[in-house]
């Protein structure tokens, strides 16, 4: 049976950070040890070392999607280009984007300065056209690419003997090759980034909850916080204020595969490889030999509630197997070692945001593209709380306020009624081998 875990879990480092007793004075408090918090925390130490930066986290670090995610460390952005270009401008969505791929040498660069040892491989993505129905959006997604003045050496579609040279499945009409992307341990890079912010003079407490904030004031149970400046990075464990939803993306791995089932598949390299269907999904082949493969399709639950138990989802977790099996034939005897899952937060636009409070910033929103975005959106935090002229402060990232999600129940029945949608549209092109134009039509007029 699969351990109802996250396989990243099992290489913890094992260090147990102290909970906050009693009242503490610092210049800047940072809420949240995921990666957004400790980049920024990292950032702000790295600029000012003199400042007193304190992490506080609810559970442990790395406990969210920074721990959880399926280690892609991806130059992609939530939204399309064209509609980022529709709300900021063509020059400063194509910064952004370009931004967007130079943090994935950022991450693999600052985890090699900081001696980050999580398995990091940078071999690009790949989406593969299992299925004909898949050709035509590939294909209009380099072409909107090209309309951005985005080259064929960074995104362009490969024919199927390109992609049958990174990566076997099953069937393949070709693919999207996209260079900016690295596959990690998201685990280890997580817990390294607590050890650098340590290093650097930083405290980071765990199951230290916020219980409330005002402003320079953070309330824990058993400890007052006053800060000078507050960074929020809570991403889908912020509460319900409709700026974001928790979104459940789940996870499976097999056993480590033999090298001739390797050999059979073709995944000599670790490229990261994706299906080319509707609904999310997303695989590595990871370093101790294993295929981790993540998908969307879990429901949201209404009121935007997060609770663990919706960590597992077991129709889900078998299509995710399923998949496996589909895609790779050579991996179908192999045994599912590790089951898990967790939110991610959505903003109404997909649009990921560092906005600007009272009393500091909020970061967050990534929709699963958070690996390399938060290093950007972290470090972009970390310069508006000091307000030093950096050039990040013209990122189109420090933005307003995004708009807020529907009211319950509406909330519940639109974000549901879109994932059906998407799985319908899957089975028709699996079954008709064509696009379901009209059905996905039907589903983007109600995003």
């Amino acid at each position: 049976m699969a351990v109802a875990r996250p396989l990243w879990s099992e290489a913890c480092d094992g260090v147990r950070r102290p909970a906050l007793e009693g009242d503490l004075e610092v210049d800047v408090a940072v809420v949240g040890a995921g990666c957004s918090g400790l980049w920024a925390a990292r950032e702000l130490l790295s600029c000012v070392p003199s400042l007193r930066v304190a992490v506080l986290e609810a559970r442990e670090v790395g406990f969210g999607a920074s721990g959880r995610n399926g280690g892609w460390c991806s130059g992609d952005l939530p939204v399309t280009l064209d509609e980022l270009s529709d709300a900021v401008g063509r020059d400063a969505a194509l910064r952004l984007q370009l931004d967007a791929f130079a943090a994935v040498d950022g991450v693999g660069a600052a985890a090699a300065a900081d001696g980050i040892e999580c398995d990091w491989a940078k071999e690009g993505s790949l989406v593969v056209a299992s299925n004909p129905a898949h050709v035509e959006r590939l294909r209009a997604a380099e072409a909107a690419w090209r309309r951005h003045g985005v080259g064929p050496d960074d995104v362009r579609f490969e024919p199927p003997e390109a992609v049958a040279a990174r990566v076997r499945t099953a069937e393949v009409h070709g693919g999207l090759f996209n260079a900016h992307c690295a596959v990690l341990h998201p685990r280890k890079l997580v817990d390294g980034l607590a050890r650098a912010v340590e290093s650097r003079g930083g405290t980071v407490h765990e199951r230290t909850p916020v219980s409330a904030v005002a402003p320079g004031v953070l309330q824990s149970p058993r400890g007052r916080v006053r800060a000078g400046r507050i960074i929020r990075a809570t991403e889908a464990y912020g509460g319900r204020d409709r700026r974001f939803v928790p979104l459940y993306s789940l996870m499976v791995a097999t056993e480590p595969l033999p090298p001739p089932v390797w050999d059979e598949i073709g995944w000599a390299r670790r490229v990261a490889v994706a299906d080319g269907r509707n609904m999310v999904t997303y695989a590595q082949r990871t370093a101790d030999g294993r295929i981790a493969f993540g998908g969307r399709g879990a429901p949201y639950h209404l009121g935007s509630r997060v609770r663990d138990r919706y960590d597992a989802v077991r129709p889900v977790h078998r299509r995710l197997a399923d998949a496996i099996r589909d895609l790779f034939p050579a991996a179908s005897g192999a045994s599912i070692t590790h089951e898990w899952g967790g939110a991610l937060a959505a903003p109404r636009d997909w649009r990921a945001r560092v906005v600007r409070t009272g009393d500091g910033v909020a970061v967050g929103g990534y929709v699963g593209d958070g690996v390399a975005l938060s290093y950007l959106a972290g470090r972009t935090a970390a310069h508006a709380v000091l307000d030093d002229g950096h050039e990040l402060l013209g990122s189109p990232l420090l933005a307003a306020p995004g708009p807020r999600w529907e009211p319950e129940p509406l909330r519940w029945v639109g974000i549901n009624g879109l994932l059906a949608l998407t799985s319908l549209a899957d089975a028709v092109e699996s079954r008709t081998r064509r696009p379901a134009r009209r059905l996905l039509a039907v589903r983007d007029a109600f995003l």
